[in-house]
């Protein structure tokens, strides 16, 4: 049996049905920026679509990965689920804006080239920011802490151990036997 489905009717007014596009300011890597942007727009799309930040990356979409964390106020956050409607007068700080100003690396970006701490790259940079926001809440203290608090950033590579030794490394913490 064979069924025919009639094409949808148009939807009158459909723009009337959007809202219409809002005004955010956010200040990212220490720069104010402008956007004309949908209410509904992530911050991770913000960041790579709109302001052409492509270090951060999509990865599941999801906030599972971790692929996407970025700093808000020193806090690590991922970007795919927040809106960016939601970060008028926030300080946005993605992998891009950790360098310093000289442009000499930020050490943790050093460390984790120093520790061959990434394969493929892809969680790179989410590792990096994750692990500055790790450092900023000051609650790891051993190799244990550092492994359970960026748990959240997966690496499909498996570049884990190196990970930790960047990042233990810089935060001055000792490697367990």
């Amino acid at each position: 049996m064979q069924t025919t489905l009639s094409p949808p009717a148009p939807v009158e007014n459909a723009s009337a049905a959007l809202p219409a596009l809002g005004t955010v300011r956010l200040t990212v890597n220490g720069t104010a920026k402008t956007l004309q942007i949908a209410p509904w727009t992530t911050l991770l799309d913000a960041l790579r679509e709109y302001l052409n930040l492509t270090g951060t990356k999509k990865g599941c979409d999801h906030g599972q990965c971790g692929a996407c964390t970025v700093l808000i106020n020193g806090k690590r956050i991922n970007s795919c689920l927040t809106l960016a409607v939601m970060h008028d007068d926030h300080e946005i700080t993605s992998i891009e804006g950790l360098a310093n100003a000289d442009g000499s690396l930020h050490p943790l970006q050093t460390a984790f080239v120093d520790h061959d701490a990434f394969q493929c790259g892809y969680c790179t940079p989410g590792q990096i920011c994750s692990a500055v926001g790790l450092m900023n809440e000051g609650q790891a203290k051993s190799e244990a802490d550092v492994r359970e608090l960026m748990s959240g950033n997966i690496c499909r590579c498996g570049a884990y151990p190196h990970i930790v030794d960047a990042v233990t490394e810089v935060m001055g913490i000792e490697k367990q036997a």
